[in-house]
């Protein structure tokens, strides 16, 4: 099954600075383009940190009263407080995504840093694009059409070879409900594994027909 890619998804119009960009710029920056962060990049446009509203909001309190974030020193947090520029605010090194990778792949990595959003880079490492949270969301905006004819195309006649009046699939805000007898060689978990790899799929069900406890499968969720 394909996943849709970040570069489906990311937004390249980067709002950027660099290592000497003032405090103040920016605060600006990020007040006049309504963003909590900004990443910062070298010379040749290659992502080297990004400064967070968090990183600006330490000026504030002078980075001894509370404890560093995750992954920051309270060494790093201090110095952060007395920064006045981009390159001793910024968290180092940023996290990027390349283009390629699935939404799944980009999901993944937010998660396992606890982060909000990735920095895309092209194969030369430089910044093209920026993916976030909310981006990745839109795939769940998918119509139930669209994904009846995906599982249908995708896991029932190429991944499994089998006719698509084999199964009736219904879709309903990204519920998928299976009904049908499949043949020996397929299995149930089968089935509803490739349809939870279909993006927009919240939930799989599968009832099969002709027996009376059809109805004891439960939904599934992701």
């Amino acid at each position: 099954m394909k996943h849709q890619k970040v570069c489906d998804l990311m937004s390249d119009a980067v709002v950027r600075v660099q290592r000497g960009t003032p405090f103040k710029e920016i605060a600006h920056l990020l007040q006049e383009y309504d963003i909590t962060a900004v990443p910062v990049v070298d010379e040749e446009n290659r992502p080297v940190g990004v400064v967070s509203e968090a990183d600006l909001l330490q000026k504030m309190w002078g980075g001894d009263d509370e404890p560093p974030r995750p992954g920051e020193s309270s060494t790093t947090a201090g110095a952060k407080a007395s920064a006045t520029d981009a390159a001793g605010l910024m968290t180092s090194p940023a996290v990027c995504a390349r283009e390629d990778w699935s939404v799944v792949d980009a999901a993944r990595v937010m998660a396992r840093h606890g982060i909000k959003r990735l920095l895309v880079v092209d194969d030369g490492g430089r910044l093209i694009g920026v993916v976030s949270r909310s981006d990745l969301l839109r795939v769940f905006l998918r119509t139930d059409r669209a994904i009846r004819t995906e599982i249908l195309e995708e896991a029932l006649v190429n991944a499994l070879g089998l006719a698509p009046s084999s199964m009736q699939v219904d879709v309903t805000h990204g519920h998928v409900v299976l009904s049908g007898r499949l043949p020996d060689h397929v299995s149930v978990s089968v089935l509803e594994e490739l349809c939870r790899r279909v993006d927009g799929v919240v939930a799989v069900e599968f009832r099969q027909t002709g027996e009376a406890d059809a109805g004891d499968s439960a939904p599934v969720g992701l």
